[in-house]
């Protein structure tokens, strides 16, 4: 299915309205006068793909860390103020970024500004809260990837299809990594990546731009930049075999993972290939009645579940991925056979006039309903912003994929899903009472190192 959701923002371009602080802060603001709220978020250029190894899941360890305290607001006070004033607040991160939110009435918005303001550049950071929540997030690991075959699956596909791409580290990070981790490591993140001239503020709701941007300046405008980041090549090396792993776990049913390597919009040279992918993994996986769901899993039967997907905002080089479980008449290897049978389908013959037409149709509807959400639109103009590709290309966007042409899907599958260019992970499920004893050692490794 279409990767990310960018929204046909209708007369949007003099509508978005952007601006620049002294110390380098961009803000950005869109108006919605439908009803009395806004959202406010405050975007970080880094995330996992800056970090290397032996400090991998650093931005978001950090992350937690956040909510833990400011001399003016303790541990506690910014969610709680937060909350007496009727909003809602929470943080995420990704490969490329590490973004914090709040939603709230549009004239307590101040209020978010001053909050996030402040531990921009003031965060305390002590000792004995980072201990606690890297621990939280060890935690998060087991629960979230180690004690689920597919979510570990599909990390250690990721390890091995990027010899050196900045996307082969887990954003949650190695396990090790983390035990080691120190809170002047984390000190040092905060002071090289949280500043105004790597942030980006982002406000959609019932608002004035200009007096959006004055409280930004009174509450922004004031804080120190840093020295920016220093950005080193983080480039593929062009593979020469398919890679082929298998992954042993306590699971019910097999697994399947596919990826090729492809380029996202900021590393292509012929602009047009990431739509052309875009629309390729639609017609493999956009509903009912695209090909892996009507034909691997209702008329052959041969997979429970198939799906195909594709970032083409992603900073940097990224993968096109297919994926399936079989059925239980079925093994794992006719499935990802049956995949791969999909893949030179594409080759050899053209899409048909009316998987184009769908495919195009499902675009335009989805980005319209995109419209109804103002945090789903200011996610949008936040990520496309934060990764350098600006938020301007959600208008281009819809006017890109119709331009697709049944010969450019043809050709952009020929070129990049080849097989000496794919990684391919296997889920070997194993018995849960035959794993038990990697199970106990695991718990009492925790509980060692203090783990509720």
């Amino acid at each position: 299915m279409l990767a990310l959701g960018l929204a046909v923002v209708a007369r949007a371009g003099d509508e978005v309205r952007e601006y620049q602080l002294e110390n380098g802060m961009k803000v950005l603001v869109k108006p919605d006068h439908r009803a009395p709220v806004a959202v406010s978020q405050v975007w970080y250029r880094v995330g996992s793909s800056d970090e290397h190894s032996g400090i991998t899941g650093i931005s978001h360890v950090l992350e937690h860390m956040m909510f833990k305290g400011t001399k003016a607001y303790p541990a506690g006070r910014f969610s709680a103020i937060i909350a007496e004033n009727g909003g809602e607040e929470n943080a995420f991160t990704s490969r490329d970024y590490t973004a914090y939110y709040q939603f709230m009435g549009s004239d307590r918005l101040e209020i978010a500004f001053e909050l996030e303001a402040d531990r921009m550049r003031n965060l305390l950071l002590p000792e004995q809260e980072f201990q606690k929540e890297r621990q939280v997030v060890r935690e998060e690991r087991f629960m979230r990837t180690d004690d689920k075959p597919e979510a570990l699956t599909y990390e250690r596909f990721n390890a091995v299809a990027s010899l050196n791409g900045p996307y082969r580290n887990p954003v949650i990070g190695w396990d090790e990594d983390l035990e080691a981790l120190t809170v002047d490591d984390l000190r040092r993140w905060y002071r090289r990546y949280y500043a105004p001239n790597n942030a980006t503020l982002v406000v959609v709701g019932d608002v004035d731009p200009d007096a959006i941007f004055k409280l930004a300046a009174k509450h922004f405008g004031k804080l120190d930049p840093s020295e920016p980041p220093v950005v080193k090549p983080r480039g593929e090396p062009r593979q020469r075999g398919e890679r082929r792993i298998r992954i042993h776990a306590p699971a019910k049913v097999p697994y399947v993972i596919v990826g090729y390597h492809a380029p996202s919009l900021k590393t292509a040279k012929e602009k047009w290939e990431p739509y052309a992918l875009d629309v390729l993994a639609g017609i493999l996986d956009g509903g009912a009645s695209a090909r892996l769901t009507r034909e691997l899993i209702r008329e052959q039967e041969i997979a429970a579940s198939a799906s195909a997907g594709y970032d083409l905002t992603a900073k940097y080089q990224t993968l096109f991925l297919l994926d399936a479980n079989p059925t239980e008449k079925h093994g794992i290897d006719e499935v990802e056979q049956a995949l791969y049978r999909q893949i030179e389908k594409l080759k050899r013959e053209l899409a048909t006039p009316a998987e184009l037409k769908r495919v195009k149709a499902q675009v335009i509807a989805s980005k319209v309903y995109e419209l109804d959400s103002v945090q789903r639109l200011a996610t949008q103009m936040g990520a496309l912003e934060t990764v350098g590709l600006g938020w301007r290309l959600m208008e281009d966007y819809p006017e890109r994929i119709k331009a697709v042409t049944a010969e450019q899907v043809r050709e952009v599958a020929r070129k990049y899903l080849v097989d000496k260019h794919r990684t391919v992970a296997v889920l070997v499920p194993e018995s849960v009472d035959g794993d038990a004893a990697a199970d106990k050692a695991m718990k009492s490794k925790k509980e060692s190192a203090g783990e509720g």
